[in-house]
């Protein structure tokens, strides 16, 4: 198909495009990126100064878990097998050449965490096993591996001081893996420093590392906090102890990351779905808003010479790279070697919102829908995953085709979506699913009360935790939806604990309280095959062969209970693992699910325009 007979919502998906580029410390010249440019998102070095781009990793199944070291000499990756997520650290010199293990001696495992060293030649690896939990690692080249920390819990490697004297570690011993605690340890293991909200209140606090200050001898670690209800940042002298909070005159959630001088911050604001940039200084306390259009920074960087470079989209306007000069940073590279130019990416609608009242508080939600047109229409429901995500003004070519295809779409940050405060995103405990269901229900009444959403015509579907709460959503809510499409689910909560990663089991024992033994009617009264039989929906399901999240045994002891009572249902398995970075792929996916719902959705009137 040329692209002039293309429909526009597979443009969105085929349309090159990048990440925000990540520079080496030491050499800012250089550059990681990655595109889809080929067809299949991969990573690509980028050399600033001569302005080649080369294509780094090239799999059948896409890479996009890469690091540049800080000297800029390698390109560090993670190998897994068709998306299992289990593997070893790869590396390839920056210019190109022949990949090498970057980690001989330690096993295959799930990524806990990855810091390298200015010397070229130091690296601190985490790793999870089911069988060790997480164990990091002190990794230089010619030597032994050294373990500097174990334990049974999840835990992660957080940064690599400047100088390589300290290690920062985030771990979750006390047993919540939703709150995290921090320990600084030297290159030996031997402890440091240790910080820890969650001992001695009543309530769990976490904690997370943002990064050691880019100086020589300076013990300055950066962290997130949510003393206050909500994530902020402050400086915490690892050394002397003191900690400086910044107390910032900001709603909703903030994040920061060093300027490279380390004497200012580069805020992250995130508030009712839209995110902006300031810049702090930590001797003037001046905080300063950083010019960005209306919409979502999903990622931004301090250049040296204090350009600001972040990577913009709305849901109206596709994603581009921009820099506070006014630039555009990066264009995608071409797909071949002729240089063609890249397909241009289609625009979409912009989104509205809707605050909705509901059991737990106002309920924020993002709707779409075809121009031109009024309700009632026929309406998708499509829930994130996480659960600690939230939806945004950004671009998501998903949305978009339901959009194209006459669909109004609704996209809704229930409790424990992130963005809304510490107990919107903590209420998830105990009564796991159910209470997301009882915000989507709300919603769902305002949309079909409002005019917006035709009853009869109702989809409700999602991906990964959205698909879970999709297939919980058709069993405890059979009356409401017309059609369900889980993506990537998770099915049969007993079945997906025991076999997933371990870090997601320690999520699950935090979010029901203990084990599908310890805690068994919790779990029960949240997984969808509880209820599989009082689903009426015809239910489509799209699940990875080799996905560790939501694994495949679980989704087929689902399946064999829709077909023994001959429910409608269609499954379709691919050989990945949690999602495609295949371009073709996605298309295909999203293809079957619209079409899917096309053939089940009772057919009424085309809904009238203005």
């Amino acid at each position: 198909m040329s692209e002039s007979d293309m429909p526009d919502w597979e443009k969105r998906f085929r349309a090159p495009r990048v990440s925000l580029p990540d520079w080496a410390e030491d050499a800012p010249d250089r550059s990681l990126f990655v595109s889809n440019a080929t067809g299949t998102y991969e990573l690509y070095a980028w050399d600033r100064a001569s302005g080649e781009q080369r294509q780094a990793t090239n799999r059948p199944n896409g890479t996009t878990d890469g690091l540049l070291s800080p000297d800029g000499a390698w390109i560090w990756w993670f190998d897994d097998k068709d998306g299992d997520e289990f593997g070893v650290w790869r590396r390839q010199p920056f210019g190109g050449g022949a990949d090498e293990e970057a980690t001989p001696g330690l096993e295959p495992s799930y990524p806990s965490g990855l810091a390298l060293g200015r010397d070229g030649r130091t690296a601190v690896v985490g790793r999870s096993t089911d069988d060790e939990g997480t164990t990091i690692y002190l990794v230089r080249a010619g030597e032994e591996p050294l373990e500097i920390y174990r334990h049974a819990e999840s835990a992660g490697v957080g940064d690599f001081s400047h100088d390589g004297s300290l290690i920062a570690i985030e771990h979750t011993e006390h047993g919540d893996a939703m709150h995290s605690a921090l320990r600084v340890v030297r290159p030996d293991g031997s402890t440091v420093a240790e910080l820890d909200d969650t001992r001695g209140g009543t309530e769990e606090l976490g904690l997370e590392v943002l990064g050691f200050a880019p100086v020589d001898g300076d013990p300055r670690l950066l962290i997130g906090h949510q003393r206050r209800g909500r994530w902020e940042p402050l400086v915490w002298d690892v050394v002397s102890g003191t900690q400086t909070d910044l107390t910032l005159d900001l709603p909703g959630d903030v994040s920061a990351e060093w300027y490279p001088d380390g004497g200012a911050l580069l805020i992250a604001h995130s508030h009712k779905a839209r995110s902006d940039l300031f810049r702090y200084d930590l001797a003037t306390r001046e905080l300063t808003r950083i010019p960005t259009p209306p919409g979502s920074v999903s990622g931004a960087t301090a250049r040296p010479d204090g350009t600001v470079e972040y990577l913009w989209s709305s849901a109206a306007e596709p994603p581009v790279v921009r820099s506070t000069t006014g630039e555009v940073v990066l264009d995608p590279p071409p797909a071949n070697a002729g240089g063609t130019p890249s397909m241009k990416c289609p625009p979409s609608v912009p989104v509205s919102d809707a605050w909705v009242e509901g059991p737990g508080g106002v309920i924020h939600a993002l709707i779409q829908k075809p121009a031109g047109t009024v309700g009632p229409l026929p309406t998708v429901f499509d829930l994130h995953g996480g659960p600690t995500w939230h939806d945004s003004d950004s671009f998501a070519a998903g949305p978009a085709a339901w959009v194209d295809h006459g669909y109004a779409v609704v996209r809704i940050n229930y409790r424990g979506s992130t963005g809304y405060g510490r107990a919107w995103t903590d209420a998830l405990k105990h009564r796991v699913g159910l209470i997301e269901l009882e915000d989507v229900a709300a919603v769902r009444d305002w949309a079909v009360e409002s005019g917006l959403a035709d009853p009869e015509r109702l989809v409700l579907t999602g991906g990964s935790w959205g698909g879970y709460l999709t297939l919980l959503g058709l069993g405890t809510q059979p009356a409401s939806w017309a059609v369900g499409i889980a993506v990537v689910p998770v099915a049969d909560y007993v079945t997906a604990y025991h076999d997933e990663m371990e870090s997601l089991k320690a999520m699950d024992r935090t979010l029901l309280g203990g084990t599908p033994e310890e805690v068994p009617d919790r779990f029960a009264a949240s997984s969808p095959l509880t209820y599989v039989d009082e689903v009426k929906a015809p239910v489509y399901i799209s699940a990875g062969l080799n996905d560790p999240r939501c694994p495949i045994r679980q989704i087929d002891n689902y399946v064999n209970r829709l077909a023994a009572r001959s429910a409608p249902h269609e499954v379709y398995r691919y050989d990945a693992g949690h999602g495609s970075l295949v371009v073709d792929e996605r298309i295909k996916q999203l293809r079957l699910e619209m079409e899917f719902a096309e053939r089940h959705l009772t057919p009424t009137a085309t809904a009238p325009t203005d």
